[in-house]
């Protein structure tokens, strides 16, 4: 049986907003049996260019072709019956469905039975079993979506796509929630596709997966197209600079000390099954990173440590006093907060505007006997804008129009506010592009400055190696070593997070 060979092509496509282009008159065209990376800054109109192809919105001129013919997206729909599948960064899943809803919804089987059609439930299992077990994915798909981890619901939203046996296939930032080994069990399923003919779009702010993944790389800059070269043509100078132009790199600054005074002491810190007895001290400005595969308990150990999820044992010590952490709201009085790693929806209120989103935190410091007006709040955004570089066009529209870089800036923002004195990142770079991570590092290394302690949890190891005093590695719900990044190899510290315990 021959493989078809699918095409996709986008003739002068353009899309215009009040005010502004979004994407100007970009022609591409795509051929199955490649990975296609689309790569750009946040706003530089690769989302715009996916909802297009998608049937999500519709373009002010211009044309899409699907091997070979001209298609009209009026909707979603359009596009999936033509083949065409997104999966989106943002995932889509409906958190009290099962795994198994969520992979076959809106297209549930059915049977015969008394009264007229009703759903199979039998068969929804085994064909969700089925999809999942093509993937390598072991997931029970009776479990509820809201139950699992942010890589599980990823897994969830590529199972559903692939339900849709598709010959066009969008991942936008796939592996941004993914560890190591899953990353790697996506990129065996994408080559597996590839030699089916499906063209692959494949979006990602990860640099360094390209070489491993793609091949070809198409450019946007401010929704015009810059370019398309083949993989074995590109240097990293090169995506670099067809993503940015000219990118000022941020140096770990000269005078980034190592600080000595201590600060918080984390004693005897256990939950059961998820971590146990850590114990760490935390200096006063410093920036200490915890590195670890999905899984190893980093995340919930920042959620304990704010208060957010409950201990079993231990105990913080903060200015000579135990605490035992019972709240957020106690952490914050007590100077500790924590940007979580879903920003969108744990950070951020997205219908709200950005000036209310970067005051919430603050409305005790802001307000004057219970009031709050939007000239005191003002000046707190203003900083916010100014100290962290936040680009807004208007402080009054939902933060949700904001790319995921400034929306982490006011995360960030919204806790600075506080005036805090131990922050808590939980992947404080996922989903954003190159040029943002480097002004993240720059706040981060500000904060240190000031005097402001900060706990960075990252599966990026790179980053913790370029903006970490110290680094706690953590497996298996345990801290097993410390080190210090002049005393450890990237790939060193890669091996000792992977290694099993004996």
């Amino acid at each position: 049986m021959n493989t078809q060979i699918h095409t996709l092509q986008t003739l002068s496509l353009r899309k215009e907003y009040p005010g502004t282009v979004a994407l100007n008159d970009v022609s591409v065209s795509y051929t199955g049996g490649q990975i296609h990376a689309l790569i750009g800054k946040n706003g530089a109109g690769k989302s715009t260019l996916v909802k297009l192809i998608a049937g999500a919105t519709r373009p002010t001129s211009g044309s899409i072709l699907v091997d070979g013919k001209e298609v009209s997206l009026q909707s979603p729909r359009d596009a999936l019956q033509r083949g065409i599948v997104a999966v989106h960064q943002e995932l889509s899943l409906v958190p009290e469905l099962s795994v198994a809803e969520n992979i076959l919804l809106g297209r549930l089987p059915k049977k015969t039975g008394l009264g007229g059609s009703i759903i199979d439930w039998k068969r929804v299992d085994t064909r969700a079993e089925e999809i999942l077990v093509g993937l390598g994915v072991h997931l029970d798909v009776h479990a509820r979506a809201s139950t699992l981890g942010v890589a599980q619901q990823q897994s969830i939203e590529i199972a559903k796509a692939m339900s849709y046996e598709p010959s066009i296939l969008i991942l936008d930032e796939p592996t941004s929630a993914l560890a190591q080994h899953e990353t790697e069990r996506l990129f065996e399923l994408l080559r597996t596709l590839k030699g089916r003919g499906v063209v692959l779009l494949y979006i990602t702010h990860r640099l360094q997966e390209l070489r491993e993944i793609a091949d070809t790389v198409t450019a946007l800059r401010d929704g015009s197209l810059v370019g398309t070269i083949s993989i074995a043509e590109a240097t990293s100078s090169t995506i670099v600079h067809m993503m940015f132009g000219e990118v000022v790199q941020s140096v770990r600054p000269s005078d980034l000390v190592y600080p000595t005074e201590p600060f918080v002491e984390v004693r005897s810190f256990s939950r059961h099954g998820v971590f146990e007895d850590i114990n760490f001290t935390v200096n006063k400005g410093e920036i200490l990173g915890i590195a670890g595969l999905l899984g190893s308990g980093r995340t919930e150990l920042l959620r304990a440590l704010f208060g957010a999820d409950p201990v079993d044992s231990g105990e913080l010590i903060i200015d000579g006093r135990g605490i035992r952490p019972s709240s957020p709201g106690q952490m914050k009085d007590l100077g500790v907060v924590m940007t979580p790693e879903n920003r969108k929806d744990q950070g951020l209120v997205q219908l709200l505007n950005t000036r209310i989103n970067a005051c919430l935190a603050s409305l005790n410091r802001i307000s004057t006997r219970g009031f709050v007006t939007r000239g005191r709040e003002q000046v707190y955004v203003d900083r916010n804008i100014r100290d962290l570089n936040i680009a807004v066009a208007n402080t009054e529209a939902p933060v949700a129009f904001l790319s995921g870089g400034n929306q982490q800036k006011v995360v960030i923002g919204k806790w600075l506010n506080t005036q805090p004195r131990l922050v808590l990142l939980d992947e404080p770079t996922r989903g954003i592009d190159v040029q943002a991570k480097q002004q993240m590092f720059q706040i981060i290394w500000d904060m240190s400055k000031r005097g402001i302690s900060c706990i960075v949890v990252s599966s990026e190891l790179e980053e913790l190696l370029d903006i970490c005093h110290r680094i706690l590695i953590m497996r298996q719900g345990k801290i097993i070593s410390s080190v210090r990044p002049d005393e450890i190899s990237l790939e060193n510290l890669f091996a000792v997070c992977m290694k099993e315990e004996v």
